[in-house]
C-alpha cells in the first residue's frame, strides 16, 4: 500500500494513508515531523498568504512559511471563507453513473412510496406523553415478539409551549414522520391540552393513507394504556400480511449524512457513497443531501451544478439564510471542524465541506426543501437543516427518506429512526467497531472505486430487502427536532 495519495494533480498537499515518521522520504519529499494518518504533507514549499489546494479547490490560507515535507494544519493554516460572498451561476455537470437495473424486495403503500421496512410508529404529538407511548411499545411487544425490532418511537421534548417557526416545525417533523413510507402503521398519540392538538395535527395528513393511522388523546379515555394498546392491535392487524414485492432503484430515497468525519472521509467513504448517490439518481431514485452549514466551503460548486437560475436562487437562499441563523445568535458561522474532525485530519470548514457534499456524487441539483417539506423531484434535493447528526437525520427522515447512509471516521452508534447504514472511511475503524459499522469504504483503495460501488450498492439492495442493519440490531433509533425560538 502506498504510504500518501495525491487525490488531484493540483493540489498543494498529499494525504498520509498511515502513520508517518519523520524522515520518511515520500514521493521524493523527506517528511519533517511525525505525520497522523489522513493529516495533510506540503509538496513543496509556500510562503505565508499561500491559499492551500486540496481536491482542486482552496481548503484555506497558511499563516506561515511551510516547506517541502512539513505537515499542515491548524498551526499554519486557516479559513478563506467570508461571510457573504458573491455567487455566480456556471452551470457544470460531469458525466455520472449509470443508471442499474437491479432491484430490491419492499413493501408498496397505497400512495405508490415504498417502504424498505414495516414499522409501526408511534408518534406523540408532544413529549408529555413520551412515557405513555413507551409503556405502550413494551405492553404490545410483549404481546407480539416479533415487532420487538419494529416498533419505533419518535419521543421528543416539544408540542407545547412553543411559538411561531418552532412550532410550525415540530408539527411538520412529526407529520413526515408519522407518514414515512417505512410506517407500515401509526399511532399518533396525544394528551389533550398542548398547543399541538391532536384534530389540527390529523388534519395535516392530507395524501395519507388514514386506514393505517390511528390516534386518540391520553385524557380522554380513564385507561390510556388499553386504548393505545386497542389501537396498536388494530394497525398490526392491517400490516401483519403485507409482504415484499419487487421494486426497481426508483423507490429508494437515499438520505445523505455524514459525522464524525476524518481526513478520510473525503478520500473513501464520501466519494464511494457519491457514486452509488449517483447510480440511484441516475435509475430514478431521490436523494436528499442535509446539513447547511457543512456545505459552506463549497456551495459554489452546488450552485454550479443547479439545474436551471431559479433553482441557483435557491441554493444561495439556502445557503445565506442559514448564515442569517447564525448572525442573529452572535455565532461566527466558520466555527467548524470539531475537535474530532481535526483530530483527524481535517483543518478547516472548506476542507471538511468539499469531502462531504462528495457523498451526493456530481447529480444536478435538482430541488431545495424547507424544514418537514416532502421530497418532490427525481435526482438530487438539498434539504435544510444544520449538522447535528440527529436533526439533520431527523429532517431527512420527514423529506421522505426510506434508507439513510451515514458515513464516518470516527464511529457512532447512533441511528436514524429508518435503518441508517455506517460506512466507515477506515479499516481501523471498521475492524475496532463492528458492531456499529455496516461497511468498510476503505476497501475502495484495495479493489479499486468500481468494484467498491457495486458491493456498496449490493449491501444496500440487501438492506432495502430486509436485512438487518448495526443500528437496527442495537435498537438505536432516535430523532429531534430543530429548535432556535422561545420556550414559554
Amino acid at each position: 500500500m502506498s504510504e500518501v495519495i495525491l487525490i488531484d494533480k493540483n493540489d498543494d498537499v498529499l494525504i498520509a494513508l498511515h502513520d508517518i515518521k519523520k524522515g520518511t522520504v515520500v514521493q521524493g519529499i523527506q517528511v519533517k515531523q511525525d505525520v497522523k494518518q489522513a493529516h495533510k504533507i506540503a509538496r513543496h514549499d509556500m510562503p505565508a498568504g499561500h491559499k492551500v489546494i486540496k481536491y482542486g479547490e482552496v481548503i484555506g490560507e497558511l499563516t506561515d512559511d511551510v516547506k517541502a515535507g512539513e505537515w499542515i494544519h491548524s498551526h499554519n493554516l486557516i479559513t478563506t471563507l467570508e461571510e457573504r460572498p458573491t455567487y455566480t451561476y456556471k452551470k457544470s455537470i460531469p458525466a455520472l453513473e449509470k443508471a442499474s437495473d437491479k432491484t430490491f424486495m419492499g413493501y408498496v403503500r397505497k400512495n405508490g412510496s415504498v417502504g424498505i421496512r414495516n414499522y409501526l410508529y408511534i408518534v406523540p404529538t408532544v413529549g408529555c406523553v413520551n412515557s405513555i407511548a413507551s409503556e405502550l411499545a413494551d405492553k404490545f411487544i410483549s404481546r407480539h415478539p416479533e415487532m420487538s425490532m419494529r416498533v419505533k418511537i419518535a419521543s421528543h421534548p416539544y408540542g407545547c409551549s412553543q411559538l411561531g417557526d418552532d412550532f410550525s416545525v415540530t408539527r411538520v417533523i412529526l407529520h413526515g414522520i408519522a407518514v414515512n413510507p417505512n410506517a407500515g402503521g401509526t399511532l399518533v398519540l396525544g394528551l389533550g391540552c398542548e398547543n399541538n392538538r391532536l384534530s389540527q395535527f390529523m388534519e395535516t395528513l392530507e395524501g395519507a393513507d388514514l386506514e393505517r393511522i390511528e390516534s386518540f388523546n391520553a385524557q380522554d379515555y380513564s385507561d390510556e394504556i388499553e386504548e393505545g394498546l386497542t389501537r396498536l392491535e388494530k394497525l398490526y392487524a392491517k400490516m401483519k400480511d403485507d409482504v415484499r414485492v419487487k421494486c426497481g432503484l426508483d423507490k429508494i430515497v437515499l438520505g445523505l449524512k455524514c459525522g464524525g468525519s476524518d481526513g478520510f472521509s473525503g478520500l473513501t467513504a464520501n466519494p464511494l457513497l457519491g457514486k452509488v448517490s449517483e447510480v440511484i439518481g441516475s435509475s430514478g431514485g431521490k436523494v436528499l443531501l442535509t446539513e447547511v452549514p457543512e456545505m459552506f466551503g463549497a456551495e459554489q460548486l452546488l450552485m454550479n451544478r443547479a439545474k436551471d437560475e431559479n433553482t441557483f436562487n435557491k441554493i444561495v437562499s439556502l445557503i445565506n439564510n442559514f448564515k442569517d441563523y447564525y448572525a442573529r445568535n452572535n455565532q461566527v458561522c466558520y466555527e467548524n471542524p470539531s475537535p474530532g474532525n481535526k483530530d483527524g485530519g481535517i483543518t478547516t470548514l472548506e476542507e471538511k465541506s468539499l469531502g462531504c457534499v462528495q457523498k451526493a456524487g456530481h447529480m444536478e441539483v435538482e430541488d431545495t426543501l424547507d424544514y418537514g417539506e416532502r421530497v418532490r423531484a427525481k435526482g438530487l434535493s438539498l434539504v435544510n437543516g444544520p449538522g447535528n447528526d440527529i436533526v439533520a437525520s431527523t429532517n431527512l427522515v420527514a423529506a421522505g427518506a426510506n434508507l439513510i447512509c451515514f458515513t464516518t471516521g470516527r464511529g457512532t452508534p447512533f441511528g436514524s429512526i429508518v435503518p441508517t447504514v455506517k460506512i466507515a472511511t477506515n479499516h481501523i475503524l471498521a475492524n475496532k467497531k463492528k458492531d456499529w459499522i455496516d461497511f468498510d469504504a476503505e476497501i475502495a483503495f484495495d479493489e479499486g472505486f468500481d468494484a467498491a460501488k457495486e458491493y456498496l450498492l449490493d449491501k444496500l439492495i440487501s438492506i432495502c430487502s430486509g436485512e438487518l442493519t448495526k443500528q437496527e440490531q442495537n435498537g438505536n433509533s432516535q430523532i429531534a427536532i430543530f429548535k432556535q425560538g422561545v420556550t414559554l
